[in-house]
């Protein structure tokens, strides 16, 4: 699954697969400006950070369009750059995609207009096609770590519509599946916004591969009864000690996993983990609209006047991690050492 995120020339926009709709409803999202790509990002048209980073990437492309014929074009774009850069806080590949961007540019100061539109789109082209190709390095990496017939658990959606295409969690089941090996999936349904139920649940079924939809609260009980073997969740932003922010109730799925003695594994590409976070309490933890608590759809499910709390992350500690599957191999604790390896 790689269509979701497209690059269309013939009307020089991105278009997004609109994942609020999914999986009752196939709606395309077509970004034009710096306000559409902003919009995409913070209302969830797409979301996990990998394809937040090439979103992001096509963005700096289309800002970059939008200031052409501007006298101060330069301070124009910059100023876009950094809308697109802060429209969601915690998933570090937002700004690590803004930032690979700007690197171009800073090394052709005096560079066009013209000559920087070109530039970029063939960056955000290569980010978009590098990223697939990580996400299959993942795979390989993992696979091994699935036993025929294991029973994986995963929380929210780190499949193929929170990437590029293949999928960070996902993606050492489909490199497993592919090796022949009878693996299934359990869903998490992942509240508020079920990621989990409605996009995870969707991917896998279209491809084939077999998954169950669990309640959140379902966990201890699937582990306590032996249905769990292992658990691979992603991460939104990792920071350099191993802890690990990815989706509120990921922390609860950690300590259960650890109660019932199930392996947790975290996997995510180079580009989520932020050497210059020193651990988890340094993570922004975004908080998100009430009505995601609030209603179902277009149902209330709450008394008019009673606050709620949308946190939409939490930290997992290292400790709870068994290792953190990446395209370069499985990092394993000391995560400090094994992750400051990563950028000597």
């Amino acid at each position: 699954m790689t269509e979701h995120i497209q690059y269309s020339p013939e009307q020089d926009a991105l278009v997004l697969l609109d994942q609020r709709y999914l999986p009752t409803r196939e709606e395309w999202f077509v970004c034009k400006t710096t306000e559409d790509i902003c919009k995409a990002l913070v209302v969830m048209v797409v979301r996990g950070a990998p394809a937040i980073g090439v979103t992001a990437a096509y963005g700096c492309y289309l800002a970059a369009r939008e200031v052409v014929g501007h006298d101060d074009w330069r301070t124009a774009l910059t100023l876009k750059l950094e809308q697109i850069a802060s429209a969601r806080p915690t998933a570090v590949n937002l700004r690590w995609a803004v930032r690979v961007m700007q690197g171009v540019w800073d090394r052709h100061p005096g560079i066009s207009q013209a000559a920087l539109c070109e530039s970029w789109l063939a960056e955000a082209k290569r980010i978009h096609a590098e990223d697939i190709a990580t996400c299959k390095a993942i795979g390989r990496a993992g696979a091994d770590l699935l036993a025929d017939g294991d029973t994986v658990l995963t929380h929210c959606n780190a499949g193929a519509l929170a990437t590029a295409g293949y999928g960070t969690a996902l993606a050492p089941i489909r490199a497993a599946v592919e090796q022949g090996k009878g693996v299934r999936v359990i869903a998490d349904e992942t509240r508020p916004f079920l990621q989990g139920a409605r996009l995870t649940a969707y991917e896998l079924h279209k491809d084939g591969i077999p998954v169950t939809v669990a309640c959140d609260n379902a966990c201890a009980l699937l582990m306590q009864r032996g249905m769990v073997q292992k658990v691979i969740v992603g991460a939104d932003r990792i920071a350099a000690n191993g802890d690990a922010a990815n989706k509120i109730g990921t922390f609860g799925v950690a300590l259960l996993a650890r109660e019932f003695g199930v392996p947790f594994y975290v996997a995510a590409p180079v580009s989520t983990i932020d050497p210059d976070t020193a651990d988890g309490s340094l993570i922004p933890i975004e908080e998100r609209t009430p009505r995601e608590v609030t209603h179902v759809g277009q149902t209330q499910i709450t008394p008019d006047g009673v606050p709620v709390y949308n946190f939409a992350f939490d930290v997992t500690p290292a400790r709870l991690i068994r290792g953190i599957i990446t395209e370069r191999g499985v990092l394993t604790a000391p995560y400090k050492e094994a992750i400051a390896a990563l950028f000597t």
